[in-house]
């Protein structure tokens, strides 16, 4: 602690960050990572703020930033437990943020190393616990840096590495601290931060839950996690006309949708019995015919996933604009749309 500093007083507070506050982050930064390229550029605090501003919260002394806390929210289904911290940050864009998601997902802490000692990490956890919360998000997830493990990685596993810390037997002081503030091991994940030479790119998964979170559970008109599928395996035989071969596909759809399937699959050409109808063609003309058939088709399957209340793959059909002959299948949903 410097002489300078032991002869101030202290006016911290508590706030979200600024842009104005770059260069004081910066600095921080630098002097913790020092060469390890991590620091934040100026785009990259910029892009944070501009997803979500709440989410970056730092303490101020005396109009200085000193400490800080950066964060953003994610649907986490979307990552699982694999991921890297370019893929959950967008390589610095932050365009991963997602104000629906249910996950508050913890970037980055630093503190002044000047400031050590005084708790500052813990009033910036409280803060983001507290935004959780009130955001009634599920958990707080971060991955967390290892840089104790350097010492010990040729001698043991970051396995046991972790469990000595957890068992208060080393001492790591990134992984303790977060211990300490409640925080869980989900599991170690490796390449995180490739540049984390101390960590040696291993990093933790660290979990909070938010015991108050409160899941808005729809009465009805919930997003399914498990769909249904149907799916039809169709005997060739010969049909006199569309009506006919519609016939053969309201029977397979009734019956689908009568084990409330949430699709209902056809397969490829399904209405390739109808070129009985040009077998004096040969072949090229014969499917450019049989695609005078399609918008009909469609158009049916289209009524046949409303009134049946479940979307219809319709396998695949030819379509031809006179210049292009393409295989096409064509998705009817049960709201009409197709």
């Amino acid at each position: 602690m410097s002489k300078h500093r032991e002869e101030l007083e202290h006016r911290l507070k508590l706030r979200n960050i600024k842009l104005s506050d770059f260069d004081d982050i910066r600095d921080i930064m630098v002097s913790i990572y020092k060469d390890k390229g991590m620091a934040w550029t100026r785009q990259e605090l910029k892009n944070q703020l501009k997803v979500f501003p709440e989410g970056q919260i730092c303490i101020e002394d005396n109009g200085k930033v000193v400490a800080a806390a950066l964060s953003i929210i994610v649907d986490y289904s979307q990552f699982g437990d694999n991921h890297t911290y370019d893929q959950i940050t967008g390589f610095g864009k932050f365009d991963t943020h997602d104000d629906e998601g249910d996950t508050l997902y913890g970037t980055d802490v630093f503190v002044h190393q000047e400031y050590r000692g005084m708790r500052l990490g813990r009033r910036l956890y409280d803060a983001r616990k507290e935004l959780c919360e009130n955001l009634n998000l599920r958990s707080i997830i971060a991955g967390g840096r290892i840089p104790g493990y350097a010492n010990y990685a040729d001698e043991m596993t970051p396995r046991k590495y972790i469990d000595l810390v957890k068992n208060k037997e080393i001492f790591d002081s990134v992984l303790s601290f977060q211990l300490a503030n409640e925080f869980h091991v989900r599991k170690v994940i490796t390449k995180y931060l490739p540049e984390d030479i101390d960590s040696r790119a291993y990093a933790t998964l660290l979990e909070w839950i938010n015991i108050y979170y409160e899941k808005d559970e729809k009465l009805i008109g919930n997003k399914k996690s498990i769909v249904r599928l149907g799916l039809v395996q169709w005997k060739m035989r010969r049909f006199s006309n569309v009506d006919d071969l519609m016939q053969q596909v309201e029977f397979f759809v009734d019956t689908v949708s009568g084990y409330k399937s949430d699709f209902c699959l056809l397969p490829e050409f399904f209405n390739a019995p109808l070129l009985a109808e040009f077998n004096d063609m040969d072949a090229s003309e014969a499917i450019r015919n049989l695609a005078d058939y399609t918008e009909e088709i469609v158009s049916r399957m289209s009524d046949l996933a409303v009134s049946y209340n479940v979307n219809i793959i319709a396998g695949s059909m030819p379509e031809y604009d006179g210049k292009k002959l393409r295989n096409v299948s064509y998705l009817c949903r049960r709201d009409g749309t197709h």
